[in-house]
């Protein structure tokens, strides 16, 4: 791993959407001529534990945090949805990493499909744009 290489955290709760926010998020990358690596979590709560731990050492150059969490018929929706927005958004700040925010939060799987699908909402190429963004300001603002 080097600096100039991208983790793709990607939750597999929901294999085809992961799939297709994966595509997406790849796409990107591989037009900006970027290298990545991709590994897989349970879900979208064990996403920000997987980019800390991949954080020690020497780090990447920037992560995509992808995912998708359905409104089911209890709370649980509310708490991972929550905590692994607020887990990732610590370590943006605490940290200093360049995150790419990309878990879906949706009421149905076909929002799900339509957000994540790369010929319609392609929101992994978003979260893998937010990443390269990010991971830019970063390296300008060590520079000065």
């Amino acid at each position: 791993m080097t600096r100039d290489t991208f983790l793709i955290v990607r939750a597999m709760f929901y294999r085809d959407v992961a799939d297709m926010l994966t595509g997406g998020a790849t796409a990107v990358l591989a037009a900006s001529g970027r290298k990545w690596e991709v590994v897989e979590v349970p879900g979208a709560f064990e996403i920000p534990g997987a980019i800390a731990q991949a954080a020690q050492g020497e780090g990447f150059a920037g992560y995509i945090a992808l995912g998708c969490v359905i409104r089911g018929e209890t709370t649980h929706y509310d708490y991972i949805c929550s905590e692994s927005a607020r887990g990732l958004m610590s370590l943006s700040v605490r940290d200093r990493l360049a995150i790419g925010y990309g878990i879906l939060t949706c009421e149905t799987r076909a929002q799900a499909v339509e957000r994540a699908s790369p010929e319609q909402g392609n929101k992994g190429a978003d979260a893998a744009n937010a990443a390269l963004a990010v991971a830019e300001l970063r390296s300008r603002f060590a520079a000065s």
